[in-house]
């Protein structure tokens, strides 16, 4: 039955145990990420090589920039504005935002800037581009790079190229061609390897193709280049090209209702830029003028067609208004009547020019426009104050009525047609003197620094994230590996006692790759930790494994010990020799067998070669004396592998294999016997079966619990009797961080149980 750890404080160890469990490890974590900062630095340099690389070979992006003034829309444009300003709002600024970016404004802009027609050099791949952004930058006579890597069909820097003229048929759209620069300005036009056609620069070459209904046309300005350079040129849609500008193009407005426009320009070429914007700003002023004359001219011809009508109303009114007074004489109104009369003109006079103002609206509108329904309501406030004054009239004498209704008319008539006279004549004058309400105020000008990439945000930002990801990448391949770090899971899942709990020790490692630098030569000098260091804490916790291997033999057949592991590298051969030392400084004789007879690795620790070992005493090849080594540093005796035989199951299943061990179990206190991994062969089943006690080596973090599990029920099948585990190699958190809990407690725990 297995033992318990006894509870030195029962209520608050628990309880505090139990929090211990629930609570995350901030030592562990640490210690993660120390164990993995290879793999973290590793990550984090290649994020910074990224990083950089992304610095230097990314193209550069100018900004160029400038400035529009809306403003108010001038009276003098409308003249008629004055009855009806209250009834009509400001276009606002995202209107005329809109404007800017609209096909009309930019598609004017594509045609006259050719930026349909795209023409660039051909760059070496990633780095090409780069290397002749360098050499232009250094450069200052206008010459073209040499090439480089012997790849002269590419541009390394200087090469320019200015197409004026680039007609394709309509299937040709979007198509890559491909230009090569030849001697003295020759060039030649190649689609799909095929010559289309060969022309000079400054020369415009037109060609027929198919049947004759398409042509090619192209005019090269200019081409500055090596012989053989290729260039990639291609026709855009105007869509294509209209959608591209739109892409890079950002128009907004500077404050709130201020009416000024900052409208800025993202390119890779920082001339193209800046004649960019500035064509944009002048298509957009001289179009915002052109719109104030096409409406100046728009109600000069409204006005036009209405003259000629309101004048012959007044010639007839007035013709009435004269033949009644000639018939009934003159009649002279008296003074309330003439007031009458007087709202009456005025009244019938807006109303007259608001339904004229409606009548003009209604050819850009619709009867629900918010401007026409509030003509309708002013309208129709007017009409209800002309239906009283009616009213008033209708209480006259007859012949005043007669005499009111006609010289209303003449009056009416008169306003009206003089009205419309003035601002006929007001719209000539402005409309020939016209000033559109936008200005440029800033027009763009070359930018001469790149706004990207930002080179050293780029380079901080990978390290930053490299690191992340490193971390994150050790956590993950922790978390994929699902090794046993706690010697508390063996315990309980598999009912098999932890004899001791080894923490990792760095003089070990440190004489391991001192060791492993020497390759298969022996080092001629004795390599034990247990030597070096005494006061180590590997080497403490293996004296504290003593004191439990005392009470396990007790009750044992004979003195036999084999150590074994589930797999290589797990350090069991690390436990057997420093184990047969930590015996040995304890005045017990002891012999050390490597049984390892296929990588047997113990001889070169104690600077002895493997011949003359096991295999060969087994085979009756030489006498136990020649076999059986002393260490004199260590006090101990050792038996090598011997030569490495063909069959190693089969030469340790002979009988002499057991004849042997009876005759060295006589001569010493305790014989360890280091063996292959349990899963890889057969060996440690077989050398387990004549062992008192099988100890299995377990590597903190190396093993799932599904292998620790195959181990065990392999040694339980051959008829082993495994006696416990030895946790090797547990991270030393107390010497890490300052604090002892850790590994500390695993030590205390399990060799305090099994000594108990």
């Amino acid at each position: 039955m297995k033992n318990q750890l006894p509870d030195i404080n029962p209520s608050p160890g628990n309880y505090q145990s139990s929090q211990e469990e629930d609570e995350i490890d901030l030592g562990d974590l640490i210690a993660t990420i120390l164990d993995g900062k290879y793999l973290i630095i590793f990550v984090t340099l290649v994020f910074f090589v990224a990083g950089v690389a992304k610095a230097l070979l990314d193209t550069p992006i100018y900004n160029a920039d400038g400035m529009l003034q809306i403003e108010e829309k001038s009276s003098s444009i409308d003249a008629l504005e004055s009855v009806y300003s209250s009834l009509e709002s400001k276009a606002p600024a995202l209107a005329e935002i809109e404007i800017i970016k609209s096909r009309k404004v930019l598609g004017e802009a594509v045609k006259n800037l050719n930026l349909e027609i795209i023409a660039q050099p051909k760059y070496f791949q990633i780095i090409g581009e780069a290397i002749a952004r360098r050499f232009q930058k250094q450069n200052v006579g206008g010459q073209v790079s040499a090439p480089i890597f012997g790849q002269d069909q590419y541009a390394w820097g200087g090469e320019a190229i200015n197409i004026d003229t680039f007609t394709v048929p309509e299937s040709w759209i979007g198509k890559q061609l491909t230009l090569i620069a030849g001697e003295h300005g020759h060039f030649s036009l190649l689609e799909n390897g095929q010559i289309m056609l060969e022309g000079d620069v400054g020369k415009p070459i037109i060609k027929q193709l198919g049947d004759g209904q398409e042509s090619l046309a192209l005019f090269v300005s200019l081409l500055k280049a090596r012989p053989g350079t290729q260039f990639t040129i291609m026709r855009q849609s105007l869509v294509s090209a209209i959608n591209a500008l739109q892409g890079s193009l950002t128009v907004s407005e500077k404050g709130k209702s201020t009416g000024i426009l900052s409208f800025t320009m993202e390119s890779a070429n920082p001339v193209m830029a800046m004649k960019t914007l500035n064509e944009v700003a002048n298509i957009y002023v001289r179009q915002n003028v052109e719109q104030k004359s096409k409406e100046a001219q728009s109600t000069l011809e409204f006005l036009d067609k209405q003259l000629p009508v309101i004048k012959d109303q007044l010639e007839a009114s007035t013709a009435a208004l004269n033949e009644f007074r000639t018939n009934k004489g003159s009649i002279d109104l008296d003074i309330e009547t003439q007031n009458v009369l007087s709202g009456v003109v005025a009244i019938k006079t807006q109303i007259t020019l608001l339904q004229q103002k409606r009548d003009e609206l209604r050819g850009k509108f619709t009867e629900s426009h918010p401007t026409v329904i509030a003509i309708d309501k002013q309208i129709a406030r007017l009409q209800t104050q002309m239906t009283a004054n009616d009213r008033k009239i209708e209480a006259l004498p007859e012949t005043q009525q007669v005499i009111l209704r006609l010289s209303r008319d003449v009056k009416v008539s008169t306003e009206l047609y003089t009205t419309l006279l003035n601002n006929a004549q007001t719209l000539r004058v402005a409309k020939a003197g016209t000033v559109g309400n936008a200005r440029v105020i800033d027009e763009a000008v070359l930018p001469t620094d790149p706004i990207k990439p930002k080179k050293p945000l780029i380079v901080a930002v990978a390290l930053i994230l490299g690191f992340i990801v490193g971390v994150v990448v050790v956590f993950i391949r922790k978390a994929m590996h699902r090794g046993i770090e706690d010697p508390d899971q063996i315990e309980k899942q598999l009912n098999i006692p932890v004899y001791a709990t080894i923490p990792h020790s760095d003089e070990q490692a440190k004489l391991s790759e001192k060791i492993k630098k020497l390759g298969k030569k022996p080092p001629n000098e004795v390599g034990i930790l247990a030597l070096d260091n005494k006061e180590d804490l590997a080497i403490e916790s293996l004296r504290s494994l003593r004191t439990t291997l005392h009470f396990a033999f007790l009750e044992a057949q004979n003195n036999v010990i084999m150590i074994t592991g589930p797999s290589p590298g797990v350090g069991k051969s690390f436990v057997c020799l420093n184990l047969a030392t930590v015996l040995a400084d304890a005045g017990k004789r002891i012999l050390l067998i490597d049984g390892d007879l296929r990588n047997g690795v113990i001889n070169r620790s104690l600077g002895l070669n493997r011949d003359d070992g096991l295999s060969d005493l087994i085979s009756n090849a030489i006498t136990l004396d020649k076999a059986v080594h002393h260490i004199l540093e260590a006090n101990i005796d050792f038996i090598p592998t011997g030569s490495i035989p063909p069959n190693p199951s089969e030469l340790l299943l002979h009988e002499r294999f057991g004849q042997l061990l009876e005759t060295l179990s006589k001569k010493y206190d305790h014989i360890i016997i280091d063996s292959p991994p349990i899963l890889a062969v057969t060996d440690a089943c077989i050398i387990g079966r004549m062992s008192s006690a099988t100890l299995m080596v377990v590597k903190a973090g190396r093993h799932p619990m599904r292998e620790l599990e195959q181990s065990a029920k392999r040694l339980v099948q051959a008829g082993v009797h495994m006696k416990g585990i030895v946790f090797n190699d547990l991270p030393q958190k107390s010497s890490r961080y300052g604090y002892g809990y850790g590994y500390g407690k695993y030590v205390y725990r399990y060799n305090y149980q099994r000594s108990n």
